[in-house]
């Protein structure tokens, strides 16, 4: 694959687990004031705080955390800050990633984290072209350029490899958030997440969308994940942690438009037409038929394996591949079965 920028894997490590731009270390505390008796638990965040903590939000402002005796404090992430390293060494209680492989990596980097519970039931990563050049399924790549950001250029070889297409047949061009390559004709292909629904705009109705799940490359998205140690020694404060959240997003599922202005009167830089454009994708991401069936928050063995195995195979792992029981761990989820919403 030609590529005009280099990255090894430890910078590959780094770069996804802040995974975008934020306020770096920024600390924002929305537990009920004067309560002195709620224990407080630090969320940190792999980015920016917007819509993926919809549920989060939701849960503080309905007293779901103060039910479980908990306080919620939000810290945002952002590109000088190691989100999974601040939960490893016990800064923050549990995490939210945009990634699962983040957490894959983390844990061949010896980092003791694990994933408890995944957000987002398919990734929203995206490749979008227009009508006048689609690309539609993994062939259509070939002989393209696609512009991508650094941390997410392992993505598109993981879909090549899945799909049995040589790398050098499809150009690379690091980019940043903007779609405008895609728009001024310097690339045929631009990434992003379907959930972003204000920088897509741009795009307008010609737009055609390739997502990394449908290539082949079954991620999770806005993983949960927490220590070791926290699992042995606190395993009552990370059930009401996630029993919390999980109330929060099937009260976001109920009610999207106050969902929406719930995170504007929190984040009042943020734009409500867009975040109300944005907030339907949202829940369907974090609802299909898995969750139907087996509800919020759930993943799978299996799912877990086949990410270990792409990206083992394709040398991501400094050392021997995690296994699935190092990366993730089912059993909150089951202990909190009642409290997980079963919207499909």
């Amino acid at each position: 694959m030609r590529d005009r920028t280099q990255f090894d894997r430890r910078s590959l490590l780094r770069g996804m687990t802040a995974l975008g731009a934020a306020l770096a270390g920024t600390r924002v505390s929305i537990g009920p004031a004067g309560a002195a008796d709620l224990r407080t638990v630090r969320l940190q965040l792999g980015w920016l705080a917007g819509n993926g903590i919809l549920g989060e939000l939701a849960a503080d402002r309905n007293g779901f955390f103060a039910e479980e005796g908990l306080a919620l404090e939000i810290v945002a992430g952002g590109p000088n800050v190691d989100g999974v390293a601040s939960v490893a060494s016990g800064r923050a209680d549990i995490g939210s990633i945009s990634s699962s492989p983040s957490l894959m990596l983390a844990r061949s980097q010896g980092l003791p984290v694990k994933c408890i519970a995944a957000g987002y039931q398919q990734h929203p990563f995206t490749y979008f072209s227009l009508e006048r050049n689609p690309v539609r399924e993994p062939k259509d790549l070939i002989g393209k350029t696609v512009a991508t950001n650094g941390t997410a250029r392992i993505l598109l070889q993981a879909l090549l490899a899945a799909n049995g297409i040589p790398e050098d047949q499809v150009e690379v061009l690091v980019m940043g958030a903007d779609m405008a390559p895609l728009l001024t004709g310097q690339a045929d292909v631009v990434t992003g997440w379907k959930t972003n629904v204000g920088a897509l705009s741009v795009l307008g109705p010609d737009r055609v969308d390739m997502t990394l799940w449908d290539a082949g490359i079954r991620l999770y998205a806005n993983p949960y994940y927490v220590t070791d140690a926290s699992l042995a020694e606190h395993p009552e404060q990370v059930r009401g942690m996630l029993r919390a959240i999980a109330r929060g997003w099937g009260w976001v599922h109920d009610n999207p438009g106050a969902a929406v202005d719930i995170l504007v009167s929190r984040y009042p830089n943020l734009d409500r037409d867009a975040e109300l454009a944005a907030v339907e994708p949202v829940v369907r991401y974090s609802f299909n038929d898995a969750t139907r069936d087996h509800g919020w928050g759930m993943m799978t063995r299996d799912n877990w394996q086949a990410q270990i195995d792409i990206y083992d195979r394709l040398g991501q792992f400094e050392g021997p591949a995690p296994s699935v029981d190092d990366v993730m761990k089912l059993s909150v989820l089951d202990d909190i079965a009642a409290a997980r919403p079963v919207y499909g």
